[in-house]
């Protein structure tokens, strides 16, 4: 069908929804607009569904959720016995989350499948907990994360609690595909509810269990004790779903003095006290720092509105806040764990820790000083989820900590996506720790930069939506693979990873690059700074991510400096 039949046939298939037919007719003679929402159906991957609001095929809405969710179940009856087992679904404060999470129920149990619905908005990592708590078969999240408020999205979790691997994804694109719009049907809830196929999960029967399993990571609860109620935390959930486990785990745990950010402490689906609900933006501090000044905080956490990132920034000793990167909150929680169990007698042999290929190589060394193996994943912490599976079904490894560059970071196996709960605890233990040392967390941060050399870290994104953005990230990526450069800013390229490909090559030699196949390349450079070149898989920018070092900071900022300028022009 072309795209002036697509939105002529989703008027004729929702003429009885007023809503929908209204925004339809109101772009009729927009045919840009038209084209956007009608030239490609909004696309499920690993990462599940994410766009703007609104009608059309290309855009998330109801119906684009009652056809995933039928997709979902198509899946899971290939198998009865799995399907039987129901799957869990947890929304955040989006705009119309709640309603697209009973949508997701209902077409669930139309299907036969059963439900298991969150009476109110919960955090990623709870409803990662709740999959495997529940032994459930399957795991359904309403979510945008950190994007702005005209967006949401659909993200699928897989039995083991992780998302779906991009085989199960596959497998639920072909149903989805298969179905029309027409044919996902909502069962009526009260019949839902009288044939148990509709289950509402209250505020304690899960919550209990995974705050409970939250403080057993802790790796020195006396630690807390005894400097927690003197350490000053200003937190802000940011309008989202952290606001309640993030304060209670604080609280069990033995920090009295948490303050929250009372403008975002309730849900609000616009985020109207912010731009974006970015814990990376140093924008959505404003009023926390205000709030520090009138409390005397020193430490401030953010998480996002699905609360699996967290934020951090730290006064240091002049009284200047700063925001910690999510590389460096990763490379302080990698080494306070690793230090903190060698010091014990507690770190294992066969330790572990996982990173995705685009965050900092600074984690490798400090896992070579602690002679602890350390794997690498392509982006997505599902991944990373699937290596803790991997180890634990193996025995070969014991995983210790895992993060990504963009604020995600998780020390348990009981959850398997980032946890800004975990990290808000366990970022809470080292500030109790510099406290005790008489330092701030900030001079920890330098510290570690001091023993291992001064790693510096910038992304750099380039926004390219719609249909020619889409064209024009292809091409960029096929001139940069035809064509890669031979040197980056005068360093030269000692190797190139391309991931679609599945190579390494490095003097006219390839290797396999061991991980799946994936639209990223990968420019290692002397010195040991690398580029690596993203489309994102959520929003329509495609990403550089540039890395650099020296054991002098200036050396090492002035060379990112030149390294991301040489990067843009490769986009050209």
């Amino acid at each position: 069908m072309t795209i002036r039949e697509n939105y002529e046939q989703w008027l004729k298939d929702f003429a009885d929804d007023a809503e929908t037919v209204r925004e339809l007719l109101e772009i009729r003679d927009d045919e840009k607009e038209i084209e956007d929402r009608f030239y490609t159906e909004l696309s499920f991957g690993t990462a599940g569904m994410r766009g703007v609001l609104g009608a059309g095929m290309n855009r998330m809405n109801k119906y684009n959720v009652r056809r995933a969710t039928k997709g979902l179940a198509g899946h899971l009856l290939k198998n009865p016995a799995d399907a039987a087992r129901g799957v869990v679904i947890a929304y955040d404060s989006r705009r119309f989350s709640a309603e697209f999470a009973k949508d997701t129920a209902l077409v669930l149990c139309a299907e036969g499948v059963p439900a298991f619905l969150f009476d109110a908005l919960r955090p990623v990592p709870v409803l990662s907990f709740a999959v495997r708590h529940l032994n459930a078969a399957a795991g359904v999240v309403i979510t945008a994360s950190h994007n702005p408020p005209q967006y949401n999205g659909y993200k699928v979790y897989g039995e083991d609690g992780a998302q779906v691997a991009p085989e199960i994804a596959e497998s639920i694109t072909r149903v989805i595909r298969a179905t029309k719009y027409t044919e996902c049907r909502l069962m009526d809830e009260q019949e839902a509810l009288d044939k148990g196929l509709l289950k509402i999960i209250g505020n304690r029967e899960v919550d209990d269990a995974y705050i409970a399993k939250i403080k057993t990571l802790s790796i020195n609860p006396e630690l807390l004790k005894k400097e927690g109620p003197g350490l000053n935390i200003v937190y802000t959930p940011l309008h989202g779903s952290g606001n309640v486990p993030v304060r209670r785990v604080l609280k069990e745990i033995g920090l009295t003095n948490v303050a929250v950010v009372k403008e975002q402490e309730m849900p609000d689906p616009n985020f109207s006290t912010i731009k974006v609900p970015n814990p990376e933006d140093p924008g959505a501090y404003e009023l926390a720092f205000k709030k520090a000044a009138e409390v005397g905080a020193s430490v401030i956490f953010a998480t996002d509105p699905d609360c699996d990132r967290l934020g951090v920034a730290v006064k240091d000793g002049t009284g200047e806040w700063h925001l910690l990167s999510g590389n460096q909150i990763g490379c302080v929680l990698l080494h306070y764990i690793l230090s903190s169990k060698q010091k014990s007698g507690t770190l294992p042999a066969n330790g572990a820790a996982v990173k995705s290929i685009v965050s900092t190589s600074l984690a490798n060394r400090i896992c070579e000083s602690f002679h602890v193996k350390i794997f690498e994943t392509l982006t997505g912490f599902k991944f990373i989820g699937e290596k803790i599976q991997q180890f634990m079904d193996s025995g070969e490894y014991t995983f210790l900590f895992g993060f990504e560059e963009s604020y995600g970071f998780l020390s348990s196996t009981f959850v398997r996506d980032k946890d800004g709960v975990n990290a808000s605890l366990l970022i809470s233990e080292v500030a109790c720790a510099c406290m005790a040392e008489g330092i701030t967390l900030y001079d920890r941060v330098q510290q570690i930069f001091r023993e291992y050399g001064y790693f510096v870290e910038n992304v750099v994104s380039t926004t390219l939506p719609g249909k020619d953005g889409l064209t024009r990230m292809k091409e960029i990526m096929t001139g940069l693979r035809n064509n890669p450069p031979k040197e980056i800013a005068g360093l030269k390229v000692t190797a190139v990873r391309d991931y679609l490909k599945g190579t390494r090559t490095a003097d006219g030699a390839e290797e396999p690059t061991g991980l799946p196949v994936s639209d990223v390349l990968y420019f290692e450079l002397e010195k040991g700074c690398w580029v690596c070149v993203r489309p994102s898989g959520t929003e329509p920018k495609i990403k550089l991510y540039v890395n650099s070092n020296d054991t002098d900071q200036a050396k090492a900022e002035e060379l990112n400096r030149q390294l991301c300028e040489a990067s843009k022009a490769l986009m050209a």
